[in-house]
């Protein structure tokens, strides 16, 4: 593609998104947002998992998230409700009837998430499905720490190519490559021509 092509189709990144976002000097502070997020879902994982009840992974699995839902349709009533009749009928038709396989989902899912952002390896990807997780609490009606944490994840989305340089991320990106450009994993060896003899 030459670069007058470029210029028609792409928008060039302006010079404060780019020290944001793209800027290995703002790493330390990518680094200390990251593992904070990473703690807070880790935290909240381990509790789930080594609850000594088992309501969210064990025997009893699926208790806890069901009560969570249960308490989630309770909230659709009134003039102004907290939660909307789509997420509503989602819980209903979808999340009750898979209660046990969305509490080890979300319960393994937090440890994962967590850990992920603290080594820093796939920092963009485990916030992504970290703010997936601090969406669909807010819309089954929790506020508690999920906006927070949902803007944190946004912002390490945003920033992902720095967020983990401090992290495996510097190590696996440039084996595996990122979209539209293949790692060292991925590259096509070119033959090299055999010299004359």
């Amino acid at each position: 593609m030459s670069t007058t092509q470029d210029l028609r189709t792409q928008i060039p990144e302006p010079t404060l998104t780019r020290v944001l976002f793209a800027d290995t000097r703002l790493a330390p502070l990518w680094t200390i947002l990251r593992i904070w997020l990473g703690w807070q879902w880790l935290h909240a994982g381990w509790g789930k998992v080594t609850n000594p009840a088992g309501v969210w992974v064990g025997d009893k699995a699926g208790v806890a998230i069901e009560g969570f839902l249960k308490g989630s349709l309770a909230k659709t009533q009134g003039d102004h409700p907290d939660v909307s009749g789509w997420y509503a009928s989602f819980i209903t038709h979808f999340a009750l009837p898979n209660a046990e396989l969305l509490s080890y989902m979300v319960a393994f899912g937090e440890v994962l998430i967590g850990i992920a952002l603290i080594l820093g390896i796939f920092s963009g990807i485990a916030a992504f499905f970290g703010g997936l997780m601090n969406a669909n609490f807010l819309f089954a009606g929790t506020v508690s720490s999920n906006p927070i944490m949902l803007i944190a994840a946004f912002a390490i989305v945003l920033g992902w190519r720095v967020a983990g340089h401090y992290g495996l991320d510097r190590v696996v990106l440039p084996y595996l490559g990122v979209p539209g450009a293949p790692g060292k994993l991925f590259r096509k060896v070119t033959p090299q021509a055999k010299p004359a003899l």
